[in-house]
């Protein structure tokens, strides 16, 4: 099977399966039909963000890698917006801003689609941490520096540096999987996507003993391991798709959910500061940009690492 009739029938499937999840709440909508769900409501409305979300990765892979790294610079885009819309700046900031989003973001980027690594590996957390703070020292406002700082740099890292790591897989050279690159984002967004998935049903089934509720309430326990447990099962069942066997896609696949869940983690713990339930309202169902990418951002840059590292000579 070719790289691209393996795409095809990846999707295929996950579209088959929307098709089935998206019937199954239909029927749970028509059974309850007058009464107050909540929870299928809010399930009906996750498997709708789910058809967007899936069919516009479908499309980015159809373009090829511009189309892919054009998609992440906008996800990038989004969610560094949401980060900085409830993060305090003053005016002596807004030049550091102006660096980040239309310097440091694209040329991120660009960096990626020239296939740099040592450049675009090191052009956030060396150039840009030392620029910004020095571009914001010249407008000589003092009052709560450091924190204004510290705050733009950890947005610019999470939102853009750590982001970019998903088309940066496409730079990889592993030997013998060559032009099957679009294959481990497969693996890296079904993988960690699902964990968010199965973490919310094993929690809504068997969810007893909460993990922190001042910081995501819904969380708990059972819901971690239980969702953890499944989609690393589910990464193990994706091998074929990746240049892993077996046990080393479900030690990757663990690896990375578990990353995953404290990207999750932390970005809520920001959230509870902030006095926010989402970071915005962009997609339905899901709340903005940053609330469904935060457990990609703290595991892309991990599983492209481990590639480079044990899989690139």
């Amino acid at each position: 099977m070719t790289a691209q009739d393996t795409l095809i029938a990846l999707f295929a499937g996950v579209f088959a399966v929307l098709a089935l999840a998206s019937s199954v709440g239909g029927l749970l909508r028509w059974r309850l039909a007058g009464r107050n769900s909540s929870v299928v409501d809010n399930l009906n409305a996750r498997i709708k963000a789910w058809w967007w979300m899936i069919g516009a990765l479908a499309l980015a892979f159809w373009m090829g890698k511009t189309g892919v790294v054009v998609l992440f610079a906008f996800i990038s885009l989004q969610a560094l917006r949401e980060f900085i819309s409830v993060t305090y700046t003053r005016v002596g900031d807004h030049r550091a801003l102006l660096w980040c989003f239309f310097v440091f973001l694209p040329l991120q980027y660009v960096l990626i689609g020239m296939d740099w690594y040592g450049l675009f590996s090191i052009l956030i957390p060396v150039y840009a941490f030392l620029l910004l703070p020095i571009s914001a020292s010249l407008s000589a406002d003092t009052k709560h520096f450091l924190e204004r700082a510290a705050k733009v740099q950890w947005g610019l890292m999470i939102c853009v540096y750590c982001i970019s790591h998903v088309p940066a897989l496409l730079t990889l050279a592993i030997p013998g999987f060559e032009g099957r690159n679009l294959q481990l984002i497969v693996f890296l967004v079904l993988t960690v996507q699902s964990s968010d998935v199965f973490q919310y049903v094993w929690g809504k089934l068997f969810g007893k003993r909460k993990l922190a509720p001042q910081i995501s309430p819904s969380k708990t326990l059972e819901g971690l391991v239980g969702g953890v447990l499944t989609s690393t099962a589910v990464g193990a069942a994706l091998y074929w798709i990746t240049p892993f066997n077996v046990w080393q896609a479900a030690l990757v696949a663990l690896t990375i959910n578990i990353l995953g869940f404290f990207g999750g983690f932390v970005l809520s713990a920001i959230k509870r500061d902030r006095g926010l339930k989402d970071w915005g309202a962009m997609i339905e169902g899901h709340g903005g940009m940053l609330d469904r990418v935060d457990s990609i951002s703290f595991s892309a840059p991990i599983f492209f690492h481990i590639l480079r590292y044990w899989w690139v000579p």
